[in-house]
């Protein structure tokens, strides 16, 4: 007997593998919808407007220097000069112009129509799952679930 003659038998035996694989499967599908929704409001805002009257007052008096501008109650008054002519000149304040500002406010209603958008959501059921051995569609869960079959 050999040395190789010593050695115990082998046996080569099957071998199984596993394979594992995944697939999308639809369990279901959601529709969104959009509609516009209109409705009419009133916008109310406060308005103030301005009036400014201008009234020019003759006065016709001599003066040395051009008078200032000022403020008298609330009425601004501007001076106006000319130069005449006689043996010298000198300033005649000719008149004076005299702006009066007054202010009042009106509430203002105006009609104006806002837009808002609202959703509604429909699930629809998908196709059942094939069963992965007898490939027979196998009814579909409560429909809560949208995760991919593994």
């Amino acid at each position: 007997m050999t040395a190789d003659d010593a050695r115990p038998e082998s046996l080569e035996l099957a071998e199984e593998r596993l394979e594992v694989t995944k697939r999308e499967v639809e369990r279901g599908r959601v529709v969104v919808r959009t509609r516009v929704e209109e409705r009419d409001e009133i916008a109310e805002l406060e308005l103030r407007q301005g009036e400014v009257t201008v009234e020019r007052v003759a006065r016709g008096v001599p003066v040395e220097t051009v008078p200032p501008t000022r403020e008298e109650d609330g009425v601004l008054i501007i001076p106006v000069v000319e130069e005449q002519l006689v043996v010298s000149t000198r300033l005649i304040l000719k008149e004076e112009i005299r702006i009066t500002r007054r202010s009042r406010t009106e509430v203002v209603r105006e009609p104006v129509r806002l837009r808002s958008e609202r959703a509604e959501i429909e699930r629809l059921e998908g196709l059942p799952a094939l069963d992965p051995i007898t490939q027979e569609r196998r009814p579909v869960d409560d429909g809560a679930n949208l995760d991919r079959d593994v």
